[in-house]
C-alpha cells in the first residue's frame, strides 16, 4: 500500500483537535509493514479553485493556513491519482469534508476530497466517482461541492447499530459502481472515540467492501484522513482500513 504523507503535517498549525501534536505520528507509527511512503506535494491554486471560490482561497491565506491546507489537498489528489492503479491512503491534515465552496468549519479549510476528484475529472481520468464518508460527522462540504453533479454519488452512513451501519455501507457500495471510490476516512465513530459505535475490525470490513467493489468494476479506490481524535486507537483504525483495502 502506498501512503501519502509529509513531516509538514506533524507540527501544530492551529488550536483545534485535528491539529494537536502527535496525531499524524500516531497514524504513521501504526502503518502495516511494507507500506511505501510518498511525500505529499501541494495542490496548485488553479486546482483548489476547481472546488472553491477565490474569496474562500483568500480567506484561508489571510488565516495563515494556505500552505498546510494546499499540501493536504495536494496529498489527497496524489492519493486519488495513484488510487486509479492500486489502493492508496492519504495520511494528511487538515481534514476537508466540512469545507464548502465558499466557507469552512469543523477543523477544515480546503475540501481535499473535492479538489482530488474534480482534478481527476478535469483531466479526463474519470467519468464517475463515489464517496463513502464514514466520519462521525456529516460531510456537508463534500455534499455542498459535489452532490449536485450527475457523475457523483455520496454516502454518509447513519446506522445506529454496527450491523445496520455496515449493511448501509455495503448496500451503497454495491448500488453505486464508479470509476473511482474515495473514502473520507474519519475514525471518530470508533467505540473509544467521540462516536462510540464502531470497532477497529469494522474499518477493515469497510475497506474490504470497497476494494471488492473496485475490483469487480475495474475501478480505482483511495482513502484520505478526516476525523479521529483518540491517539491511542486512530493508528490501529487506519491500519485496519489499509489492510482491508489491501486484502
Amino acid at each position: 500500500m502506498k501512503v501519502i504523507y509529509s513531516h509538514s503535517f506533524y507540527p501544530v498549525y492551529t488550536s483545534d483537535p485535528a491539529a494537536v501534536a502527535g496525531r499524524i505520528e500516531a497514524v504513521m507509527n501504526a502503518l502495516p509493514a511494507g507500506t511505501k511512503l510518498i511525500e505529499a506535494e501541494p495542490a496548485t491554486e488553479a486546482q483548489i479553485a476547481l472546488a472553491h471560490t477565490m474569496e474562500h482561497i483568500r480567506f484561508v491565506r489571510q488565516e495563515g493556513l494556505y500552505d498546510i491546507a494546499a499540501l493536504a489537498a495536494g496529498g489527497a489528489m496524489q492519493a486519488a491519482r495513484l488510487g486509479l492503479e492500486a489502493p492508496t491512503f492519504g495520511a494528511i491534515r487538515p481534514p476537508g469534508h466540512h469545507a464548502s465552496g465558499d466557507s469552512c468549519w469543523g477543523f477544515c479549510y480546503f475540501n481535499n476530497m473535492a479538489v482530488a476528484l474534480l482534478t481527476l475529472k478535469d483531466e479526463g481520468l474519470i467519468e464517475t466517482a463515489t464517496i463513502l464518508d464514514f466520519d462521525l460527522h456529516y460531510g456537508d462540504g463534500n455534499v455542498n461541492i459535489l452532490d449536485h453533479r450527475s457523475w457523483m454519488s455520496i454516502s454518509n452512513p447513519a446506522g445506529r447499530t454496527r450491523d445496520r451501519y455496515l449493511q448501509e455501507v455495503e448496500t451503497f457500495i454495491e448500488a453505486n459502481p464508479a470509476d473511482i471510490i474515495g473514502i473520507s476516512a474519519g475514525f471518530d465513530h470508533h467505540i473509544n472515540d467521540w462516536g462510540g459505535l464502531l470497532l477497529t475490525q469494522d474499518y477493515h470490513t469497510m475497506g474490504r467492501m470497497v476494494i471488492n467493489s473496485a475490483r469487480k468494476n475495474n475501478a480505482g479506490c483511495f482513502a484520505i484522513l478526516e476525523g479521529g481524535y483518540n491517539h491511542k486507537i486512530i493508528g490501529l483504525n487506519a491500519a485496519a482500513l489499509i489492510e482491508g483495502l489491501s486484502s
